[in-house]
């Protein structure tokens, strides 16, 4: 199993620990309070997420052949749903971040729970993320 899946597993596990959706909204809140914090320098227009109701940042670098991503949100739920995907992208392979398997949203059943706003937006985050991946792939591969 590759890290990518095995980060997925050691979540769906975490959150399969939790009793009910208040106590998961709660883990899901300190997911993002881990975040490093984001320099202000992208807290801007430029790498705010589109789609979301309340306001994400996103920003990518490629560091040797992995990506890194760095994300905040005004939000909490919010912060914590891009904290989740950082956890779950940040140091792999764009063709693992734009290929592999993401599996752990639909098995803790988070896209169940989320108001329909919310949902569009978690769906905007994926989409930047693979976003960047393909640029820093397509970008490597043109090098």
């Amino acid at each position: 199993m590759s890290s990518f899946q095995n980060i997925q597993q050691q979540l769906v596990e975490d959150f399969g620990f939790l009793e009910d959706w208040e106590d998961k909204y709660a883990y899901l809140i300190d997911l993002g309070k881990s975040l490093q914090p984001l320099d202000a320098a992208y807290k801007n227009e430029t790498y705010l997420i589109k789609g979301c109701q309340s306001k994400v940042w996103l920003h990518a670098e490629m560091e040797g052949d992995r990506i890194r991503y760095f994300a905040d949100s005004d939000a909490f739920i919010s912060k914590g749903i891009v904290a989740l995907l950082v956890k779950v992208f940040d140091g792999q392979k764009p063709e693992d971040v734009l290929h592999g398997d993401f599996f752990v949203v639909e098995q803790i059943g988070l896209a169940s729970h989320l108001s329909p706003n919310r949902a569009n937006g978690l769906g905007s985050m994926l989409k930047q993320m693979r976003a960047y991946a393909l640029a820093y792939q397509t970008k490597t591969q043109n090098a």
